[in-house]
């Protein structure tokens, strides 16, 4: 099969070769971890920052809402024309566009004193940031075999997960100190920094691999085009719904917390780490059961499972109630989100392989955006329990019916 116009791309601009899984650890998976580290870095602040933006603006839910939905709304939105760019720029200048413009943006919300610029600057956070996955997932996939995919986009998925458990951290420890802008204005510095080395230091190791320099050739098999699309609709729909459901509930989290349960604002910003912890392990755990026992009934098991971790949300009380529920949330999510994107790009050929996804990371984010702000309407007119109890029933209905499609559109 002849070599699409993206793997091409690919092969003139890096010169990578084939690795398999154990010996791209010495290669250059370890960079992209790096890379999706410094991508989320800024964006990891808004959520656990909520609770001081909220009081500092005098804001109420549906407002709070607004300042994530600001930068999801954008961020998904700039998806779409990412996954085309991905094709003409090659994977280096979008994933730095995607950490260093992230930072600089991120520079530009620490600075706002003004609850619309702060928004503006947010969008621009999104806009910026778009072209990261879209670049970097395929990128990932050709540095693996087909049967490893699974395994290497989860290792991916430790960059994002440690900077969204290290980012509330330091932001809670910062912002209790100099208050909510100082950790958008500590960690764009170094984020701005490491892009601009990120695409230096790509450059010249993928420049010391000429001499091995091999075609980037697919042999895989995909199934005809009206195949994959009925595969595709029902999965990303399954999917992205899911995801975006569960990125809308972890955005009030800490208002929850503080609202809720008493906690600090400090402990509630913290807290969020325990969330994303699990991308340390789940991420891989799910792409090593996917690589083994199929796609589908990973993500089916993953996503049944987030009805009722959501619906838990009524029933917890400070300690370790609330301590577990939120690793599992995480769980289910990173367990879920490495398996996506390589059913995606299993069921895509080479040419539009960084379109596709770029609809995938679209669809999950303008969904958070939207249902963020529809979630904090339920909760300033019924309550926590009755949005954390609506979202759970949305996600089970959605996630019963899909089901039933893709056992239908089944070969």
């Amino acid at each position: 099969m002849r070599p699409g116009r993206y793997e091409r791309k690919l092969k003139k601009e890096t010169n990578i070769k084939k690795f398999n899984f154990r010996s791209s650890f010495s290669g250059l998976l370890p960079l992209f971890v790096l890379a999706h580290l410094a991508h989320h870095l800024l964006t990891a602040l808004p959520v656990p920052l909520l609770p001081f933006i909220r009081d500092d603006f005098a804001l109420d839910y549906t407002q709070s809402a607004l300042v994530i939905s600001a930068f999801t709304l954008s961020y998904g939105i700039s998806q779409l024309p990412a996954g085309r760019l991905a094709d003409r720029l090659g994977p280096r200048m979008l994933i730095t566009m995607g950490i260093s413009g992230v930072a600089l943006a991120g520079l530009l919300v620490g600075l706002s004193q003004d609850y619309i610029i702060m928004l503006v600057f947010l969008v621009l956070m999104g806009i910026l940031g778009g072209g990261y996955h879209p670049a970097a997932s395929p990128a990932i996939s050709a540095l693996v075999e087909p049967r490893n995919r699974g395994q290497a986009l989860g290792v991916h998925m430790i960059g994002g997960s440690a900077s969204y458990f290290l980012a509330p951290l330091m932001a809670a420890a910062i912002a209790a100190a100099w208050g909510w802008r100082s950790p958008f204005i500590a960690l764009a510095i170094p984020g701005i920094g490491f892009g601009i080395l990120f695409y230096v230091l790509l450059g010249r190791r993928l420049a010391s691999n000429e001499a091995q320099r091999s075609a980037i050739a697919s042999n895989e098999k995909t199934a005809s085009a009206p195949d994959r699309l009925r595969r595709l609709v029902p999965f990303l729909t399954l999917s992205t719904f899911t995801q975006a459901s569960i990125i809308s509930i972890i955005s009030f989290v800490p208002l929850f917390l503080v609202d809720q349960l008493g906690v600090s604002k400090e402990m509630a910003a913290a807290s969020i780490a325990l969330i994303y912890s699990s991308g340390f392990w789940a991420g891989i755990l799910g792409g090593y059961l996917s690589d083994r026992l199929g796609r589908m009934p990973v993500v089916l098991v993953t996503c049944f499972a987030a009805s009722p971790a959501i619906y838990l949300l009524n029933l917890v009380s400070p300690g370790w109630s609330i301590i577990a529920l939120l690793i599992t949330i995480g769980m289910v999510m990173y367990a879920r989100a490495p398996v996506s994107e390589a059913y995606v790009i299993d069921q895509t050929s080479e040419r539009n392989r960084s379109t596709i996804l770029g609809i995938y990371y679209f669809s999950s984010m303008e969904g958070s955006g939207v249902l963020t702000p529809a979630i904090g309407y339920l909760v300033d007119r019924f309550g926590f329990h009755t949005a954390f109890t609506v979202t759970a029933i949305a996600v089970l209905v959605v996630t019963s019916a899909c089901s039933v499609w893709l056992r239908n559109n089944r070969e």
